[in-house]
């Protein structure tokens, strides 16, 4: 057991495997563990390197085993999958684990700590009940167009079909059909209620937090953004520029390049999807903004717009607003304000 130098440690809900090997790469252990025994078991190891892919409840593991003094690498699980031998299962997937960890230019994923999870909790709860939201009112909608009423698009439009609803002596809508898409409200109204509450503690979170205070001075980032930029960026300086991170977003090109030939296309919709509709949505604001109030204050923006339709400046945007955002995060900085702005 103290011959072992490196571990690739396949998890699960409640089977793990183990493939250890020591430091001329020769196979000391393979060996199936079950979830109550994982501690024991590296309790018992010297210190070593250990890799897991970085999947539910890595990050929880990870925190659990550098407790008792190994390092833990975690790692994408489509970087791991090419090191995987013919069939796929448990013990193939814990020795690929083991090669990748070695490989000298593997990437690695920075363990979150309880809070910036906790943080993610909050926000992907959030996100939630914004879509069960609008599942919702997508429903009350079609239900009562079934029996020829509508109303206009917007927050208005649904109130108006709940007042119809409310209303017994409205003889459009059968009595069954009303006691059900009163059910629909009654669920509207207390997600509502809720996504109020967490947008409280989003906002108590933000303003205690001084990372997410000096990224809240960019353009185009709110608490919203930026609570979820300190939750989901455990460490800033694991990425080499502001390009990086943008790549880690999804918001540069997505290239096909060969012989020389360069070949850019959309967007690579890549890395997180929800940071990414954030920046979108800041973006956006940001145009919606300056096209009221006048864009001269930023000639960038101006130009662009000039040449690009409003969604393709708007990624254009939301890719310069996240490398700005890594400055920050990175170099430990405030947001400057461009000359142009501050004339």
């Amino acid at each position: 057991m103290q011959a072992i130098t490196t571990i690739g440690l396949d998890i699960a809900k409640s089977l793990f495997q183990v493939h250890g090997i020591d430091a001329e790469g020769r196979v000391v252990i393979r060996r199936q563990l079950k979830r109550r025994y994982v501690l024991a078991f590296f309790e018992k190891l010297e210190p070593c390197l250990i890799g897991i892919e970085a999947c539910a409840s890595a990050h929880h593991w990870s925190r659990q085993l550098q407790a008792l003094g190994h390092t833990v690498r975690l790692m994408p699980p489509s970087y791991v999958k090419p090191y995987v031998k013919r069939q796929k299962n448990d013990a193939t997937d814990a020795e690929a684990i083991c090669e990748a960890v070695t490989r000298p230019n593997m990437r690695f994923v920075p363990t979150k700590s309880a809070e910036q999870q906790s943080g993610l909790v909050l926000h992907r709860t959030r996100h939630l009940l914004m879509r069960q939201q609008t599942s919702v009112i997508n429903a009350i909608r079609a239900h009562l167009a079934e029996f020829g009423i509508v109303a206009p698009v917007g927050r208005n439009g649904v109130e108006d079909l709940l007042r119809i609803v409310a209303d017994p002596s409205d003889e459009r809508l059968p009595e069954l059909a009303r006691a059900c898409v009163a059910a629909l409200g009654s669920q509207l109204r207390m997600i509502k209620v809720q996504i109020l509450n967490f947008d409280r503690m989003i906002t108590a979170w933000h303003r205690s937090n001084e990372m997410s205070r000096r990224l809240d001075e960019l353009p185009g980032v709110g608490p919203a953004l930026a609570t979820a930029l300190v939750a989901s960026v455990a460490d800033p300086k694991a990425f080499r520029s502001g390009r990086d991170f943008s790549a880690w977003i999804g918001l540069v090109p997505k290239q096909n390049s060969s012989g020389g030939k360069q070949k850019l296309g959309g967007i690579s919709k890549q890395g997180d999807r929800y940071l990414r509709g954030l920046f979108t949505a800041g973006a956006l604001a940001v145009i919606r903004y300056a096209k009221i109030n006048g864009t001269g204050h930023r000639p960038w923006l101006t130009a662009l717009l000039a040449r690009r339709p409003t969604k393709v400046a708007a990624i254009a945007l939301a890719n310069k607003i996240a490398r700005m955002a890594w400055a920050i995060m990175a170099r430990d900085e405030t947001y400057r304000e461009p000359v142009a702005l501050a004339a």
